[in-house]
């Protein structure tokens, strides 16, 4: 049984939308990482802490924008 071109738009969308929100709960994660180990809950150098912070502020703002353009630019392609 072959699947119809909407059904697997939607499948594509629905799998874009997953990897797009496991990314900002990635980022939102090493965020709270990163605030425990500058808080002194996790004994690891502040520096360490600032830098997980900083990459997970950018995972959560910036990595879903970059990864719809890039999940998108394949639709462009010709079939």
């Amino acid at each position: 049984m072959t699947r119809s071109q909407r059904e697997l738009d939607e499948a594509r969308a629905r799998n874009g939308f997953i990897i797009i929100n496991v990314a900002r709960f990635g980022g939102v994660a090493m965020v709270m990482l990163g605030f425990a180990i500058v808080r002194g809950v996790i004994d690891l150098p502040y520096a360490v802490g600032a830098i997980i912070a900083v990459a997970g502020f950018f995972e959560i703002f910036f990595l879903p924008r970059f990864i719809a353009r890039r999940w998108n630019a394949g639709d462009r392609t010709p079939k």
